[in-house]
């Protein structure tokens, strides 16, 4: 709600016209289930594309990490905002780092709840190599819930996303950053997709003002080697464009700092099992694509490199 809150008051300034907020409970907020169990690909969107087929709504806003890869041909994505910082976050007891939790957490191991398979994936890889003893434990909720578990005690810390929190200004809750040298995000994380009729070309036309060139491009290579994965939005999966010059300022929410012009650009992919013990993590640097086919493309060939050293047995494992 907070999100496309934002977008409708963006809408209305492009555009100056009214906009309607018209509140649609999906699945997947319903549900209490892990997202592992629900298939978590489609169950945050379904019922947002339902009322658009069925004209109630004109238009939907959705975290794009929760948009499944393939598009209807009756919608289309007529604005990609700006992305926000795409990073994960730690909720930590007692205003601790995610290396500091294990070393002083009262049990011995720092128990760490997350809903993602993916966070789990890197988080327990990380703690792997650096010796740091951690246990990730499954949770969902919204970000309320998740947070009462830390402060009453049940968990040392939750791993949540930089934007969800700085879209309602609650960012001075976060104790640790992730880099994303540490965890890269879910493909499109920290981005919004503003989707539409495919059939209404001035409403596509108005949305199209507050796309977001460089953020469109960065997502479609993420979401294309998700899809050449033949990955759903559930799976441990993290995958994140940048431009390598820029790679600092673009974490804290910007790729245009101090007016730099980049022309590479760098994609990076990662799957593994969720206990951490294999992954598979590659890299790829090119021009920036100037094209949705020439994202589409570099997202592909990274795709075709994991799968070649592996990723497609590691994304079904489950930790035991």
């Amino acid at each position: 709600m907070a999100q496309s809150g934002q977008v409708a008051d963006a809408v209305r300034r492009v555009t100056g016209r009214p906009v309607e907020l018209v509140e649609i409970t999906t699945y997947g907020d319903a549900s209490r289930e892990h997202l592992t169990q629900i298939g978590g690909t489609g169950v945050f969107v379904t019922a947002l594309r339902d009322a658009l087929a069925k004209g109630e709504v004109d238009f939907a806003v959705h975290s794009l990490k929760d948009l499944p890869t393939a598009q209807p041909e009756d919608l289309v994505l007529a604005a990609v905002p700006e992305r926000e910082d795409p990073r994960d976050v730690i909720v930590a007891r007692d205003a601790l780092k995610f290396t500091d939790l294990a070393a002083s957490s009262p049990r011995g191991v720092a128990r760490i709840g997350t809903g993602s398979p993916r966070r789990a994936a890197q988080l327990n890889a990380y703690a792997r190599v650096h010796g740091l003893d951690i246990r990730t434990v499954p949770i969902r909720g919204n970000i309320d819930t998740r947070i009462r578990y830390v402060h009453d005690g049940e968990l040392d810390a939750v791993v949540l996303a930089a934007a969800g929190l700085s879209r309602i200004g609650r960012l001075d809750e976060v104790t640790d950053f992730l880099s994303v040298d540490t965890v890269l995000p879910a493909p499109g994380q920290g981005a919004l997709a503003i989707e539409c009729a495919a059939d209404d070309a001035a409403l596509i036309d108005a949305l199209g003002e507050l796309d977001d060139p460089f953020t469109r491009v960065a997502v479609t290579a993420e979401r294309s080697l998700l899809a050449a994965l033949e990955a759903g939005c559930s799976a441990p999966v993290g995958a994140l464009a940048d431009l390598p010059p820029l790679s600092a300022p673009f974490e804290r929410g910007t790729h245009r700092a101090d007016g730099q012009i980049v022309n590479e650009m760098r994609l990076r992919g990662v799957v593994g099992t969720t206990d951490g013990s294999r992954m598979v993590q590659l890299s790829t640097t090119g021009p920036v694509p100037e094209t949705h086919d020439g994202a589409m493309a570099l997202g592909r060939e990274l795709a075709a490199e994991m799968l070649a050293q592996g990723a497609a047995g590691l994304m079904g494992e489950q930790a035991q």
